[in-house]
């Protein structure tokens, strides 16, 4: 054979050796969302990739196949031109020179840019392999079959490809890792979508403590006070305490008769009636709590424990508010509430729940155990502290300024100091 010619011959299978190893990691490495995406805007190459994909024993036969001939093409070249131009001594040496040439020219490079350079390489290799794999379907078809059969025997199913679908705490990193690709915002929110399924409703529910409701038992005058005061559009009226609810008032049914004075006790009971209180079990995700007011058309239930007794007030906004942040005009009560004070400290109510905390200021108090800063003080002194106790919660100074019916009710805290 000419010198030229084996010369060419050797370059050619150095080249489709080259191939092969990069496309080969191209293909298996190349991002399966991106390339469903590009499917499904009509990217013809990427839809033949996902078909060559749906098979990858298929592919991966072909591949190896043309990768085996041109590296063995490629050896028997050498040996002829080494036995022709040289003597057998030196077949050592070329095969040595052979191996390093392709380890560099057709592993180790090929298969690195294909790792980096995917979809470059992906998508137009795919138009070379289809007709490859026809071509050489019968070969392809012998060799998977005897491999199948052998990957079967320790409980291996090629038909079984395995599932690209991602796990939540999966898609909370592909979030994390998409970078400046989406806005830090957009991130948060998707992050908090995904947490409304480990978040429960008694995580953010308003204590029962905290509940603003009017009370048939109390005197007249003290129920129209309420009624003025009133700041929000919902009351639930009850009769003793919020384990027996007779009914939500809804503000604007009795706006204009507070106006005129011509309100009373039988109206007012009356109007409260006609709007049932909306219950659900704590415990419930907010997820699923999230599709239960949609259900229901309903904006606010409360929250009741194993025994019915009601537990706190949860509503759409405060799910919404855990997704998008606050948005709604509790921020300025939270911030009311939450007063900050001239040498960095933060005065809070002790029935402020943890998370409502941390969102507000930006630290991390454990919200694994107790809803409330009263709770998770409580649970961490394992006893009522006096006024004047401090402690350290999450590395955060506490002090503990009012105590009242059993219960914290005033607190001060500043923020973790530096290196804690």
């Amino acid at each position: 054979m000419p010198l030229g010619v084996s010369i060419a011959g050797l370059v050619i299978c150095i080249v489709l050796s080259a191939f092969f190893s990069s496309t080969e990691t191209a293909l298996m490495s190349i991002n399966r969302y991106r390339l469903r995406h590009l499917a499904s805007r009509g990217h013809a190459a990427a839809r033949l990739v996902e078909q060559l994909l749906a098979r990858p024993d298929r592919l991966i036969g072909v591949m190896l196949l043309g990768n085996t001939l041109a590296n063995v093409a490629a050896a028997s070249i050498v040996t002829l031109l080494t036995l022709e131009y040289a003597d057998e001594h030196w077949l050592a040496l070329a095969s040595g020179v052979l191996t390093l040439v392709l380890l560099l020219f057709c592993e180790v490079g090929p298969k690195t840019y294909g790792a980096l350079h995917a979809e470059r390489l992906a998508l137009p290799a795919a138009y070379v392999y289809r007709p490859l794999l026809w071509l050489t379907w019968p070969v392809v078809w012998l060799i998977n079959t005897i491999t199948n059969a052998l990957l079967r025997l320790v409980g291996v199913s090629a038909e079984r490809v395995a599932s690209h679908s991602l796990s939540a705490d999966e898609l909370r990193t592909v979030v994390a890792e998409a970078g400046a690709l989406i806005p830090m915002k957009h991130q948060q929110m998707l992050v908090s979508i995904l947490d409304l399924e480990r978040i429960r409703v008694d995580d953010i529910m308003v204590p029962r403590g905290e509940v603003a409701g009017i009370d048939l038992r109390d005197d007249w005058e003290r129920i129209l006070e309420v009624l003025r005061e009133a700041q929000h559009t919902r009351l639930p009226v009850y009769e003793g305490d919020l384990d027996h609810i007779v009914g939500i008032l809804h503000m604007k049914r009795v706006a204009r008769e507070l106006a005129r004075g011509a309100l009373d006790r039988e109206q007012l009971t009356a109007i409260a009636k006609q709007r049932e209180p909306y219950y659900v079990p704590e415990g419930t995700t907010l997820q699923q709590q999230l599709v239960a007011f949609q259900e229901a058309r309903r904006r606010h239930a409360y929250v009741v424990d194993e025994y019915g007794d009601v537990q706190g007030l949860v509503t759409i906004e405060d799910i919404l508010e855990e997704i998008v942040g606050e948005f709604t005009s509790m921020p300025y009560a939270l911030r009311r509430d939450i007063r900050a004070e001239e040498d960095g400290s933060y005065v809070v109510p002790g029935a402020t729940t943890v998370r409502a905390l941390n969102r507000a200021l930006g630290w991390q108090l454990p919200t694994g155990g107790p809803k409330t800063l009263n709770g998770l003080i409580i649970e961490y002194l394992e006893t009522i502290p006096e006024p004047g106790t401090a402690l350290k919660l999450a590395g955060h100074p506490v002090e503990v300024l009012q105590i009242a019916d059993n219960a914290v009710r005033t607190v001060r805290l500043w923020p973790r100091p530096t290196g804690d």
